[in-house]
């Protein structure tokens, strides 16, 4: 969820479920320990790129009978802040996968407008930029019959958990966040909100809520969604089994402890400038990146003043060539062509005759979703409606979550 969570498939490698783990792992006692984070654990995830997935066995319902014959699919929860321009990057990293993702899981995609204000932010574009993402997922092909389109600040769940989880949330785990350091850094101490630091909380709230079996997630991510996975087990130990039992509750594990989806190729986007930076929203120039709603025309400029290299003939994987790396794999995922087919089809270009080749591949792909966006952003009833009535349905799954976290943590029920 990241930035662009919220923010970019597929050999699952299956875990056990939060509620197995429960017994046994969870019950360790270095759990007991305040400041306890396994910083070095590996996450079983796939190492490439895309928006990026590993499976539990976790159920994202409650499990049915033997005897039943009805499909219980595995829930995902993912989302893209509304700041700044959606952009090639959010789109191959993130909401691609999501068109493939809803087929096959209970899927939840939200505009991660309360993550958007953790540094400062144009309060007259918020709202505008909340409804332009969400006609740019609709555009894409979410489907709002396979998949729940929502707001984040229309649930208001996320943040009540997010204050509940910051109360047994050690503050040396915050500290500890890479996206923090850099980004206090780069605003100044004296620009800094306490949002920034506690981002990672409300993102975990976001995972937790649902009962998430799985979560896309960027390689720049991948640190939050760790402490996603680690505050869940805190909490499941703190609150959960018998002692939650004892206040009248089910007992057990209170959270699922999510897994991470990784694909094998697109999760991490790089800039058209520097092949080694990812591309980003933030980034001083648009020149470094392709955004989804830019004309025919600006597309080509881009792509044209781009930087490339010197070498020879086009190659994936060249630890020299980070840029024609990048543009071979923005090809290939735009192109729905294997890796093996692009290398072979490339292999024997100049950089004028790929340019040429990559920029006909991107205008084809995006414009039928720029014609979409636009017949969605003009119709405001429908796209109201749509977020309406996704709020109403995550709403009902986060409050059940919500309630049973206030049983557990002791309060009085209401």
């Amino acid at each position: 969820m990241g930035r662009a969570v919220l923010s970019q498939f597929l050999t699952l490698s299956p875990r056990l479920s939060s509620s197995l783990r429960f017994c046994g792992r969870l019950g360790s006692k270095y759990l007991k320990r305040p400041g306890f984070i396994r910083h070095n654990r590996t996450i079983n995830g796939y190492n490439g790129a895309g928006f990026r997935c590993c499976c539990s066995v976790s159920l994202s319902q409650p499990a049915v009978p033997e005897t039943s014959s009805i499909p219980v699919r595995k829930r995902i929860v993912s989302g893209v802040q509304p700041t700044g321009a959606i952009h090639l990057g959010n789109y191959l990293g993130a909401i691609k996968t999501w068109i493939e993702l809803q087929n096959s899981y209970d899927t939840l995609f939200f505009i991660v407008d309360l993550h958007a204000i953790t540094l400062p932010y144009d309060t007259q574009q918020l709202s505008k930029a909340t409804r332009n993402t969400a006609a740019i997922y609709l555009a894409c092909g979410v489907d709002t019959s396979k998949a729940s389109v929502f707001v984040q600040s229309h649930v208001r769940a996320h943040v009540e958990l997010m204050w509940l989880l910051s109360s047994a949330t050690p503050i040396g785990w915050l500290n500890r966040m890479i996206q923090f350091k850099e980004k206090s850094r780069k605003a100044g101490d004296e620009n800094v909100g306490v949002a920034l630091l506690t981002y990672p909380v409300l993102m975990a709230s976001d995972i937790l809520l649902y009962q998430s079996d799985l979560v896309p997630v960027g390689e720049d991510q991948k640190q939050h969604l760790e402490l996603t996975r680690e505050l869940a087990e805190r909490v499941n130990y703190l609150y959960g089994g018998r002692k939650w039992k004892k206040l009248g509750g089910r007992g057990g594990a209170i959270f699922k402890v999510p897994e991470p989806l990784i694909p094998p190729a697109g999760a991490r986007v790089m800039s058209l400038t520097d092949g080694l930076s990812k591309m980003s929203k933030s980034a001083p120039s648009d020149q470094s990146r392709i955004n989804l709603l830019d004309p025919k025309d600006v597309i080509a400029n881009k792509i044209k003043r781009c930087k490339t290299d010197s070498f020879s003939g086009m190659e994936f994987d060249s630890p020299e060539r980070p840029e024609c790396n990048n543009l071979l794999s923005i090809y290939q995922l735009i192109s729905g062509k294997t890796k093996e087919e692009v290398a072979q089809e490339c292999q024997d270009m100049n950089w004028g005759t790929f340019k040429t080749l990559l920029t006909d591949a991107l205008v084809d792909h995006l414009h039928p979703i720029q014609v979409r966006h636009e017949e969605i952003i003009s119709d405001p009833a429908y796209l109201d409606g749509v977020l309406g009535e996704g709020a109403t349905k995550a709403a009902a799954i986060a409050d059940a979550t919500l309630s049973n976290v206030y049983q557990a943590m002791g309060f009085l029920y209401r």
